[in-house]
């Protein structure tokens, strides 16, 4: 007989039916979902692209991002180490040790000084008492000092008055006062000096220090009385010598400089009443030589001249490039000769204010431009100008 075989298939796995049964799960949720939406299949399939597209676009903006971020930080990191690497040199090469710094600091102290500063509004008058100094800078080899005090005021730095000096100390007690005249327009620029010298009898005296006090920081209503470590003394003593105000006019077409002296404010004080007889020469230069020179009238026995005197001068515009205008204030006198209170030059060689408002007049042909200017020692002026003699120009044959 023949054998019969049975033929049996074979059921698939049950994890295969159950994750096909869960896809067509889904599938069909979805189907139910999209049906749902009131559009069209190709319309929902392009939105959910499109959103797709939008997701993956600000996932590589955020890294991106995040990369930039990381490598700032890298970068404030190196700036900072190369920072304080900068800061330690220039602190190792400008500043000095703790040590040298004490050591200077010691050498700088100047001593101290003890005095009064008493202002009398009816009289107007200025006393001002130098009471006592103590722990002065030695300067001598012996390791002390033999002291004495200067005493002035700026409105007037001609008129100076000086203690006794004592011997061999560095704790001397003056006790000596001393007054000067002094309006009260003047108080609000003016300044109370002390300054502490060494006394030598065959050299120049040295300074140790000074106290300067700005008397429109002090309440002059009471007696001040104080003490004040002393400071290093300038050099030179700041002066002022006033100011004065002029207008320039330049008419290119006619060739004419024309500059009008207007006035002029707080003048030094040149005479033994306090006041000044002052007049003003405007002089041109050419080339550094004299050129032409005229003069405004003498004013009595005034601070604040008030003038408003024209002067016209033939300047082609040629000239101009290599002109000067040089501006001096004078202090007439009947019976000595006559003293310069101060100056300033104008033209393309000057500098600052100056040199401003020259551009300003050749910026603004037949405008007058106005400026008021504070006048310079004349030293100082005369040494920059380095003027030669006047200009000879040739005679015409006849």
């Amino acid at each position: 007989m023949a054998k019969s075989t049975n033929t049996t298939a074979t059921a698939p796995p049950a994890t295969a039916t159950t994750a096909y049964s869960t896809g067509s799960a889904i599938v069909s949720w979805i189907d139910s979902i999209l049906n749902r939406i009131p559009l069209p299949r190709w319309a929902i399939y392009t939105i959910f692209a499109v959103g797709a597209f939008l997701i993956l676009l600000l996932i590589i903006c955020c890294c991106c991002c995040c990369c930039k971020r990381k490598k700032n930080k890298n970068k404030e990191k190196e700036k900072i180490k190369l920072g304080t690497i900068k800061n330690n040199l220039t602190t190792s090469l400008v500043q000095p040790d703790i040590e040298g710094l004490q050591k200077s600091q010691e050498n700088d102290y100047r001593g101290r000084l003890q005095y009064s500063v008493e202002y009398n509004y009816q009289r107007e008058e200025m006393t001002v008492q130098v009471k006592q100094a103590a722990s002065l800078k030695a300067m001598d080899s012996g390791g002390t000092s033999d002291p004495y005090v200067i005493v002035f005021l700026t409105n007037d730095s001609r008129k100076k008055h000086e203690t006794k000096v004592y011997r061999k100390t560095l704790n001397p007690t003056f006790n000596e006062s001393f007054t000067f005249k002094l309006l009260k327009s003047e108080v609000e620029d003016t300044s109370a000096v002390m300054q502490v010298y060494d006394f030598n009898r065959f050299s120049k005296h040295d300074v140790i220090g000074e106290v300067r006090l700005q008397l429109r920081d002090i309440n002059l209503q009471h007696v001040i009385e104080e003490w004040k470590e002393l400071s290093a003394a300038s050099n030179t003593e700041y002066e002022r010598l006033g100011e004065i105000c002029f207008s320039l006019k330049y008419i290119p077409v006619t060739s004419k400089l024309i500059v009008v002296i207007l006035e002029a404010r707080k003048l030094k004080k040149m005479d033994n009443d306090g006041l000044s007889d002052p007049y003003v020469k405007v002089q041109l230069a050419l080339n550094k030589k004299k050129w032409k020179r005229k003069k405004t009238a003498v004013k009595k026995n005034t601070l604040n001249p008030y003038f408003n005197e024209e002067f016209t001068f033939d300047v082609t515009l040629e000239q101009i490039q290599n002109v000067d205008l040089i501006i001096s204030v004078w202090d007439h006198d009947k019976v000595n000769k006559n003293e310069q209170i101060g100056k300033l030059f104008l033209g393309c060689r000057s500098s600052g204010n100056a040199l401003r408002h020259w551009s300003d007049m050749l910026a603004h042909p037949r405008r007058p431009i106005a400026q008021w200017h504070n006048l310079q020692a004349a030293e100082e002026i005369d040494k920059t100008l380095a003027l030669k003699s006047h200009i000879k120009f040739p005679r015409p044959n006849r």
